[in-house]
């Protein structure tokens, strides 16, 4: 990828991962909110449903948060692609690459069990 040799490439990547983290959890934090406010609206207005009957809102939110699972999972992916074009001299010494790659898969893991618990709540 680069003829560089310089560690700020890395660093860029990395950037760049954390900016699609924080939109990825922006989406992730959206769509709770609009699953909730729906909640929140129909119970202020009363109406007693029997069963499972979902809202507008509730596939919304599940669609936000799904969108923001998907982000933070494919930026992942690119990420480890670019690492795996990085030269030793690219990377500094000590340097964890991974600690980047391992908060976006948990943040992906909990977007997936944010929509677990929006369908069994």
């Amino acid at each position: 990828m680069s003829e560089l040799n310089d560690p700020r490439v890395l660093f860029a990547a990395e950037r760049t991962l954390l900016a699609w983290n924080r939109t990825s959890l922006a989406w992730m934090g959206f769509g709770f909110v609009v699953e909730r406010f729906g909640l929140f609206l129909h119970m202020a207005v009363g109406h007693e449903t029997g069963g499972m009957q979902r809202s507008f809102s509730f596939w919304i939110g599940v669609l936000f948060v799904l969108a923001g699972t998907m982000a933070a999972a494919a930026s992942t992916s690119q990420y480890i692609k670019v690492l795996k074009t990085l030269r030793p001299l690219e990377i500094p010494p000590g340097y964890h690459l991974h600690v980047a790659t391992y908060l976006n898969i948990a943040l992906a893991l909990l977007g997936m069990s944010v929509i677990v618990y929006f369908f069994t709540a």
